[in-house]
């Protein structure tokens, strides 16, 4: 039998108790303008990164996720050669060469990471930042990396099974003075974790689309994440908050993000992979669209984007003509 210390809900799970807004009132919440921020492809060199992120800044990005992965996926067990940068290890630096940018892993799996790594990294990212670190999680997926590396990929049930002890974990670490919790996976014996983050909680986001990952995340969790143009995106939200209904979450208290290619032209996305397509003012309401849906954040990969001068052309030109140009700033 697991036992551990309650943590802080700080506000998270606002709305459970009785007295809370009904669930069709949510559904009706006010359209607010979507926050735009950028997903730089994990091979560019470090050099090129940190100019682009300081120009992101620059130009009203509101943040800048990164991918935690050790190779390009190949869909199966065949290892693959190309840079792949170490999220962990690059963090840090984007934090010290900005100053408002939210910056995160968009995921850090569990499958891979022990959780007491994850809130200590976290905790001292967020006070490098000044509180700006947001700890995106995930429970594992790409084949190839655990397969070359070593690392058990776990069958999915007992995969999400980690992943739901690592978060509360996780949790428990960057709030509480100390965690003992005793489970299936992990044993932690009253373990600090020290400094504490400069924000209280410091957000943890969750990829994921799974029903029984979508109760976890509704849980434990203050934001989800999720890939899809409106159409697609419309039925994942809403799965969401009926994961958020099913264990007493009111879901306006999570917040939103949505991932997508955007294509002006000559951008081809990878292969399955959702796509903003179409001439700036075409692409500018379909974005338009997640705000209606409900969406608090659009991330942009820019991975199809080019490199050097014409990445930083084509990041200039969506940054102006489709977002900027949708009626103000998209930025903080």
């Amino acid at each position: 039998m697991r036992k551990r210390r309650p943590h802080r809900d700080n506000g998270a799970h606002a709305g459970a108790a009785a007295g809370a807004p009904s669930a069709p009132a949510v559904h009706l919440r006010k359209v607010v303008p979507v926050k735009f921020s950028l997903w730089p492809v994990n091979n560019r060199a470090p050099a090129d990164l940190l100019r682009e992120v300081r120009a992101a800044e620059d130009a009203g990005w509101h943040g800048v996720w990164y991918a935690d992965h050790y190779m390009p996926n190949t869909g199966d067990a065949t290892p693959a050669r190309g840079d792949a940068y170490e999220v962990w290890a690059l963090l840090p630096a984007l934090a010290a060469v900005t100053s408002r940018v939210r910056i995160g892993t968009l995921v850090s799996p569990t499958s891979v990471h022990h959780p007491a790594l994850l809130a200590k990294r976290a905790a001292a990212i967020d006070v490098l930042s000044g509180g700006r670190m947001v700890l995106g999680l995930g429970a594992g997926w790409q084949v190839n990396e655990h397969h070359a590396y070593g690392i058990e990929l776990e069958p999915p049930g007992k995969r999400v099974s980690r992943f739901e002890e690592a978060i509360q974990i996780v949790r428990s670490l960057l709030a509480e003075e100390s965690t003992t919790f005793h489970g299936a996976c992990y044993d932690i014996t009253d373990a600090p974790c020290d400094p504490k983050p400069v924000q209280s909680p410091l957000p943890i986001l969750v990829g994921t689309r799974g029903p029984r990952m979508l109760r976890i995340t509704a849980r434990h969790a203050d934001e989800w994440n999720t890939w899809g143009a409106p159409e697609q995106a419309a039925g994942q939200r809403a799965a969401l908050i009926e994961a958020c209904e099913a264990v007493g979450r009111d879901p306006a208290t999570m917040r939103t993000s949505v991932n997508a290619f955007i294509d002006l032209g000559g951008g081809a996305a990878p292969a399955g992979r959702p796509v903003l397509s179409g001439s700036a003012g075409q692409v500018a309401d379909q974005l338009g669209r997640y705000a209606e849906l409900g969406f608090d954040e659009f991330i942009m990969p820019d991975w199809n984007l080019g490199e050097a001068s014409q990445l930083a052309d084509n990041l200039a030109r969506i940054k102006g003509e489709v977002i900027d140009g949708r009626g103000g700033p998209g930025g903080a």
